[in-house]
């Protein structure tokens, strides 16, 4: 344990990245009511001035000073990381031809592939052996490809992959790795991109047999269980899927 290491807390404590809103901002909520430390970060600070985390962080996941950063802070003020949640995801249209700009396939896998690597590169050797799990949020999109998202496709598959490797690496450690791939989620990325493919929420609710958009708040209670439920201690480097059945 470093100088400034504390002696860890009996509360358990969840880092989740990309809390400011949507499907992160859910995860923290779930987190804490049920009584855990919370540790979270955004691109600005001012976006998580209403967070109820107990630690809000400025952090660009993919820069990777930042990242290291950060979870020197958490250790610093809790111990030790039982659940680390990469959630900071970022999407956008990116079509292939010679005269488009490379910036936006960078920044897409910048901050979903490359800030989920940083975060389980360096926050792992905090995670408690036995009782730890990581969950990395990929996307249906993981599973799939669809037009003009190559970028996002090519970095959540990428995440699929890095899952299933290092849960390998985890496993001699009993600590449980994760992918998560949601299907159309209630949030304002999701209404974006509706929006950007010329569709609207009631037509994309037909396509899910279902019927509607997941609910953040569900995408948290699935989070929530695989960290902490038993009936989880065996699920391992596996994609689960929570679409409403549309990828069936």
């Amino acid at each position: 344990m470093s100088p400034n290491q504390r002696t860890p807390s009996s509360k358990k404590t969840a880092l989740v990245t990309g809390g400011s809103r949507g499907i992160g901002k859910a995860i923290v909520s779930r987190f804490k009511e049920e009584g855990w430390n919370v540790a979270t970060c955004a691109t600005r600070a001012s976006s998580l001035t209403e967070s109820p985390a107990d630690l809000t962080v400025e952090c660009d996941v993919a820069n990777q000073k930042q990242v290291r950063a950060m979870i020197d802070q958490t250790v610093a003020k809790f111990g030790k990381i039982d659940a680390l949640v990469n959630n900071a995801g970022f999407s956008g249209s990116n079509p292939l031809s010679p005269d488009s700009s490379d910036e936006m396939w960078h920044r897409i896998v910048d901050i979903n592939l490359h800030g989920t690597y940083y975060f389980c590169k360096y926050g792992a050797p905090h995670i408690p052996n036995g009782t730890g799990h990581i969950v990395n949020i990929a996307s249906v999109l993981a599973l799939k490809g669809v037009p003009d998202q190559t970028a996002y496709c090519a970095a959540k598959h990428a995440v699929l992959g890095f899952s299933r490797a290092f849960s390998h690496e985890m496993a001699p450690r009993k600590i449980t790795v994760n992918t998560l791939c949601p299907g159309w989620v209630d949030t304002d990325m999701g209404i974006g991109r509706i929006q950007a493919i010329g569709m609207t929420v009631d037509q994309v609710d037909k396509t899910v047999p279902l019927g509607r958009l997941i609910r953040p708040e569900e995408i948290a209670d699935f989070v929530y269980f695989l960290c902490t439920s038993k009936a989880a201690s065996m699920i391992t480097g596996h994609p689960l899927t929570i679409d409403g059945g549309s990828l069936v």
